[in-house]
Parts: structure tokens; C-alpha cells; sequence
């Protein structure tokens, strides 16, 4: 029995060591991408500069998951980041004077270039406005009537 006993130990640390190398490999795994963002405007092509992009990782269920980070946009409306993980991503994109941008990527290559066209914000529309109607020439007077003489 004694003899059993570190016999016993040893296979126990061999199998621990053999989870812990297997779930290094497993981690290892993981692919990573680097990712590069473009943000112009949608009318003129022209940069963006200091507009934030948001990035929030999304789980399987299609669900914003904690988390996430903002990078700026330099003079040139670019901005960029590595060791994102596979998988989807949802990316915003607020900048003064446009409109909230927001879609989700899927995120499976090395390296990803992300143009980004941001649109200016449209009128309101509101229910006390009424809408504007064609300008029109006044409709035509009708014809005098003209009474006989008495």
C-alpha cells in the first residue's frame, strides 16, 4: 500500500499538468485581429476627426456583453487597435453634428479595415409644422354678376 500511495501522486500531478497544457492550447487558440477604422463624412468624403468609435463585444445570443472601449479618430479620421478576439463586434460611432452610427461586424480575419461614412441629421418632423404646399397662383375671382338696370 505504501507503494501505492506516491504512485499515486505522481500520475495525479501528471494529469494536472496535462489539463493545465491543454487549456493553455485551448487560450492559445483564440485568434486575435487588428483592426483599422476610417471615419468620413457621407457627403464630401472628407475626415472625421475627434469622433468616437465605441467597441462592445456581443455574445451568442445577439446581446451587447459588458465591457467594451472607445478609441478617437486623429486629423485624418483614422484610429486603430489590436488583439481584438474573433467574433461579433458592435462598433458606434458619435461625432458632433452627425447622425449616431451603430452596426455589427463579424470580426474573422488578422487584419480588417472598417470605413465608416457618417451622415448629417436630418430636418424633424413634428405635427405642428404644417407641410408646405406648392405655391399656387390664387384661384381665379369668380365673374361679377351684373344686375340689370332698373
Amino acid at each position: 500500500m505504501r507503494n501505492l500511495r506516491p504512485l499515486g501522486w505522481l500520475l495525479c500531478m501528471l494529469l494536472v499538468s496535462l489539463l493545465v497544457l491543454a487549456s493553455d492550447k485551448q487560450a492559445g487558440a483564440q485568434q486575435s485581429s487588428n483592426l483599422r477604422f476610417t471615419v468620413v463624412k457621407d457627403d464630401n468624403n472628407k475626415p472625421v476627426r475627434n469622433a468616437s468609435v465605441v467597441l462592445h463585444p456581443v455574445g451568442k445570443s445577439g446581446k451587447q456583453s459588458r465591457g467594451g472601449f472607445q478609441l478617437k479618430t486623429d486629423s485624418e479620421g483614422k484610429t486603430e487597435t489590436d488583439g481584438i478576439p474573433y467574433g461579433p463586434l458592435r462598433v458606434q460611432v458619435l461625432a458632433p453634428g452627425f447622425q449616431t452610427f451603430g452596426d455589427d461586424y463579424d470580426i474573422n480575419k488578422p487584419d480588417m479595415n472598417i470605413e465608416i461614412r457618417l451622415k448629417r441629421p436630418k430636418d424633424q418632423l413634428t405635427v405642428y409644422d404644417k407641410p408646405q404646399e406648392k405655391q399656387q397662383s390664387p384661384p381665379p375671382a369668380p365673374p361679377a354678376e351684373t344686375k340689370p338696370p332698373q
